[in-house]
């Protein structure tokens, strides 16, 4: 397919690309932006791109894979705790002067649970919290897969059961 075709056949699909990424993302500037994103990657790996009947479907896998990994990319920045403990946004970095007293006392609850964890507990724990993936954490701990997933799931389980009292349903 040369460069014209295809331009042509993703300028036929980009009202369902709008669709999709509004179905994502919730906001139409966000989904304009994340069109934009999958068409200049799609673009950019054309030559990748091998069977035209399936070109709809190449498309919104790109467009998903774009917002998960924008996704993450967020969550790094703002680490997002697990729904197991039930917080609500945690920064680890010291927060300013927009948390109240009690606010404040209540995050440090939560560090204090977390740095109570046994270091073979925290470790997966925190880097899982901070968006790594289980691939991630394993490789850079030199433990298996299945070890990250039954360490982060006994640091959650010792964490809820800590702050139970601090979660809101």
């Amino acid at each position: 397919m040369t460069a014209i075709e295809f331009n042509f056949q993703v300028s036929g699909l980009q009202d369902h690309l709008r669709n999709f990424a509004q179905s994502l993302t919730l906001s139409t500037d966000d989904s304009k932006d994340l069109v934009q994103d999958t068409i200049l990657k799609a673009f950019r790996y054309r030559e990748k791109f091998v069977d035209p009947a399936n070109l709809k479907a190449w498309l919104f896998t790109i467009m998903k894979n774009t917002f998960i990994n924008d996704y993450r990319r967020k969550k790094r920045s703002n680490v997002v705790a697990e729904n197991a403990v039930q917080f609500q946004y945690l920064n680890f970095s010291d927060r300013n002067a927009n948390v109240g007293g009690e606010e404040r006392m209540n995050l440090q609850v939560i560090k204090n649970a977390i740095n109570a964890l046994e270091d073979e507990l925290k470790s997966p724990f925190e880097m899982h919290v901070a968006g790594y993936k289980y691939k991630e954490i394993a490789e850079k701990l030199i433990i298996p897969i299945g070890t990250v997933k039954s360490r982060i799931f006994a640091a959650r389980k010792i964490l809820a059961a800590e702050l139970k009292e601090y979660a809101t349903y």
